[in-house]
This record gives C-alpha cells, sequence and structure tokens, in this order.
C-alpha cells in the first residue's frame, strides 16, 4: 500500500499539524455525578471536574485504588472517584525543542503526503507526544529514528493502557523513544479498539522493542503484527486472559510465603 493510499479520505489538508477538536466536559454524567457530593478534585470551585475544564475527551471515572471491578473493596479506598480525562491538543508553539521536532516530523510526513498521520500533539506535565495513526505507526517511527534532525535512536519502553470507557479506542500503546543525540525524550502514542486489538510491530526499527511488545502482549491482548515471535512472556503459554487489563477479573491464586498462606484479592477482608 502506497502512502497515498493509506490517507484518511475526507481529511482536511488545511488542519493544523497535530490538531485535534477540544471537547468541553460537564459533571453531569453518572460517573462523576455519583460520588460529587463526597469527592472533590482540585479545581476552581473544587468540583470533581473543574466547570471551566476543557479537556480532549473524558471516558468515565476509576473507582477505588485500582479501577477493579467484580470483587469487594480489599483496599480500602472504595470510596474514592476520580474522573479519566485526556489531556486536548496543544496548540502552537509547544515551547523549546519541542517545536523543533515537530516541524522536523512534520516536514518529513509531508514531502510522503502523510500528514494526517500525526492525529494529534499533546504537551503535558512537560513532555511531548505524538498521537499517531496506527497504520502509520512503522513508517513515522523509521522517520524519528533516520532523519538527522530528530534521530530517535533508541526506544526504551513499549507499554499498554487499557480504557474500557474510551469506545472504539479502548487499547492504548506508547512508545518511549531517546535520542542520544540529542538528549531528547518524546512519546509516541497509538490507540487501537478492542475488537480488532492489532498493531505494526517496530522491532524492524527498534530491535529494544521485542520483550517490550511480547510483555504488553501478555499483559494486555495487543497483536503486534511483524514481530519475530509474539509470545507470552511473564505468564504461562495456557494462561487465560491478559491480567493487566481493566476486564480482568481481581481474582487469583493463594500465595505460599514460608509456610503461610495468603488468600487471593476476591477472598480478602472486603471494606464495604
Amino acid at each position: 500500500m502506497s502512502p497515498t493510499d493509506r490517507r484518511d479520505e475526507g481529511a482536511d489538508p488545511k488542519k493544523e499539524f497535530g490538531a485535534s477538536e477540544n471537547v468541553r466536559v460537564t459533571r453531569d454524567t453518572p460517573e462523576t455525578e455519583a460520588r460529587e457530593d463526597r469527592v472533590r478534585a482540585p479545581g476552581e470551585g473544587g468540583e470533581l471536574i473543574a466547570p471551566d475544564a476543557v479537556v480532549d475527551r473524558a471516558v468515565g471515572a476509576r473507582r477505588g485504588m485500582f479501577g477493579a471491578a467484580g470483587s469487594g473493596d480489599t483496599s480500602g479506598f472504595g470510596g474514592l472517584v476520580t474522573p479519566v480525562v485526556f489531556p486536548g491538543a496543544t496548540q502552537r508553539p509547544y515551547g523549546g525543542w519541542f517545536d523543533e521536532v515537530a516541524d522536523a516530523l512534520q516536514a518529513r510526513l509531508r514531502a510522503t503526503d502523510l500528514e494526517d498521520a500525526i492525529q494529534a500533539v499533546v504537551v503535558h506535565r512537560n513532555e511531548i507526544t505524538f498521537h499517531v495513526r496506527a497504520t502509520d505507526l512503522l513508517f513515522v517511527a523509521q522517520m524519528l529514528r533516520d532523519d538527522e534532525q530528530l534521530r530517535f535512536e533508541f526506544c526504551a519502553s513499549v507499554s499498554g493502557v487499557h480504557y474500557p470507557g474510551d469506545t472504539g479506542r479502548e487499547l492504548h500503546v506508547v512508545h518511549h523513544l531517546l535520542s542520544m543525540t540529542h538528549n531528547r525524550r518524546i512519546r509516541l502514542e497509538v490507540a487501537v479498539p478492542d475488537s480488532d486489538p492489532r498493531l505494526p510491530s517496530v522491532v524492524s526499527v527498534y530491535p529494544t522493542a521485542d520483550w517490550h511488545e511480547r510483555e504488553t502482549y501478555d499483559m494486555f491482548g495487543i497483536l503486534f503484527e511483524g514481530h519475530p515471535a509474539l509470545t507470552r512472556i511473564l505468564m504461562p503459554d495456557d494462561w487465560p486472559g491478559h491480567p493487566q487489563r481493566k476486564d480482568y477479573p481481581l481474582g487469583g491464586i493463594p500465595v505460599e510465603y514460608k509456610g503461610g498462606s495468603i488468600p487471593p484479592p476476591d477472598q480478602r477482608r472486603s471494606y464495604n
């Protein structure tokens, strides 16, 4: 498939690089109303989500310490409710060398007619994240490695995140890249649906991603197409499910330690 064929139909060629339409989040959802009288978060007025907050998407709320469901509260934090929101796309200028990286990447993508491969650019907590279209991940990764102005030679980590409320984008994969030439770090984030969790492997560009992708597959069930040996790395080969997904049952097996036995989480004391 040629780069032109991979361009989304109907894409606006005049859209700003990495732009994303932000939406305003209100507090009248069941997830936030349920505990709004008891749980407050920093923000004007002390609301769970500040009235003037502008975020990219709101995908529900996390309950308890870990957001697990299906068992009693074994942590003692069952009353904790935290809104799950994503920071919106950042407008230029991004600041410092962030603009240099964005400019160099944008120039390379324009030259190959793939500018829409970057869906959003987010600067949050002094880190820059490029949200990449899944089909173009491998192409963007190779550009970031090989371009003389970029030179992100090292993939330090590949990790997964599961957002059950992010409909159609439930599984996120984050690549942490390091430029040893320029001493810079960026992140690439890609989202795939739970119904088809397939993503191109970047092992051919970054060999260090080999075992990282195996662990992400093992824990989240994301299928990295083109990986040389995509097998489990932590759990037994016949283990059912993927333990770090939010829909994985909060159960387990008893743990033996010096003759003692600790029951699995769903059999421990419940605080509710």
